[in-house]
């Protein structure tokens, strides 16, 4: 096990490191770090790039359940009772450099030491609300604001001191499988944003923080309530803002 200088366990050496069970892997954009139906004998910790989990019906459909970012877990399944199959794809969207932990090496680090299995929980904890309010996005919200939730997610906005951001080069036909809709709803919506000054492209997508008004137009401009509108949740209602700017005024919702 990785340890520090004075004897303890330190978990961010454990996943920077290689060792008994661990070792570093490099993938190039759409190779994959597994495929749906492989054996879950492994587990994943993301150091660099952006990577999406996908699942594949048995008609051939394909669609997207999350996106990946670095410091995240890639196939915790596998440590969940006996060894089984994996139930998704994990698939590389930009260049991505991961520690690929086995699944033994895994659940021996899990129940020898408290602090990982601490960082661990926490990871499981946020990954299921991501994916509650990734439901919850689905179900109630237009096609034209789970594209700008996308692109604000994939900008990482809520950091700060990051007025506008590039994001990994991505298609829209991978933009329109995350959201559910077609390649052309999303090239009219991409177009739609570039006009209102939302976002420019030419070759890779730069977001500006003005899209935040597509998620945000229904509901008051609280800086504080940024991060929770990113993940789509609402703990009370409030009342309404002042009137919104003209450009934002014009948005209407759009159904796919």
């Amino acid at each position: 096990m990785a340890e520090s200088r004075n004897g303890v366990f330190d978990a961010a050496n454990f996943l920077q490191s290689t060792g008994p069970g661990r070792r570093i892997v490099e993938l190039k954009p759409k190779d994959v770090f597994f495929a749906q139906g492989n054996q879950a004998d492994s587990v994943f910790y993301l150091h660099a790039g952006r990577a999406k989990l996908t699942v594949v019906s048995k008609n051939g459909k394909e669609a997207t359940i999350t996106l990946l970012s670095p410091g995240d877990f890639i196939g915790e399944e596998s440590i969940a009772g006996v060894v089984g199959l994996r139930m998704a794809a994990a698939t590389a969207i930009t260049s991505c450099v991961a520690l690929r932990i086995e699944r033994g090496a895994m659940i021996q680090v899990l129940h020898e030491e408290h602090g990982f299995s601490d960082l661990f929980l926490k990871f499981l904890i946020a990954r299921s609300m991501r994916t509650q309010a990734d439901l919850v996005d689905q179900l109630f919200n237009s096609s034209e604001k789970r594209l700008a939730r996308i692109l604000l997610l994939m900008a990482e906005f809520g950091k700060p001191g990051e007025p506008e951001t590039l994001i990994p080069q991505i298609t829209q036909e991978t933009l329109a499988e995350m959201i559910g809709t077609t390649r052309s709803r999303v090239s009219f919506f991409m177009n739609r944003f570039r006009k209102l000054g939302f976002i420019e492209y030419d070759g890779r997508i730069r977001v500006h923080k003005s899209l935040l008004n597509v998620v945000l137009y229904d509901q008051p401009r609280l800086q504080n309530a940024v991060a929770a509108s990113l993940l789509g949740t609402r703990h009370h209602k409030l009342k309404p803002s002042r009137p919104r700017s003209a450009a934002v005024s014009r948005i209407e919702p759009i159904e796919a």
